[in-house]
């Protein structure tokens, strides 16, 4: 079983910020930058085309909420969605970055520095500030 799979049964610690029968949605240990979100489908879907038809609409509609809580909690200016298949893709089950945006942030191109939480109880508040933004 992989790690998000592992995340998604509940069997591995994560800071969810949604769940639903189909999809749940952490923040990322290794952030770009705080609020930086990973939705994925509870089912192991490695890639995007591995995702059945009936699931697509669905976990866009989600990534779609994810976008805006996540910049309204962080008071960012904006969003990066993101989607590796294969190429880059650090964990081999289909997952969408949701990371907060500003002018001027550093994130260039490809050089991403990555940004830790100062502890766990900092990245549990950044997850209830999320879940409670999101709109139904």
């Amino acid at each position: 079983m992989c790690t998000f799979c592992q995340i998604a049964a509940g069997e591995l610690d994560a800071h969810l910020v949604y769940e639903d029968d189909d999809f749940v949605a952490f923040l990322d240990f290794r952030p770009l930058f705080h609020g930086h979100t990973l939705l994925i489908p509870r089912a192991h879907h490695e890639t995007l085309t591995d995702l059945p038809g009936d699931l697509l609409g669905p976990f866009f509609s989600v990534a779609q909420r994810l976008a805006a809580a996540v910049p309204a909690v962080m008071e960012a200016t904006g969003t990066f969605v993101a989607m590796n298949n294969i190429v880059s893709q650090s964990v081999p089950h289909l997952h969408v970055h949701i990371v907060p945006r500003r002018p001027k942030d550093g994130l260039r191109g490809f050089f991403w520095p990555r940004k830790r939480y100062r502890s766990d109880e900092e990245m549990a508040s950044v997850a209830a500030r999320i879940r409670s933004a999101l709109v139904p």
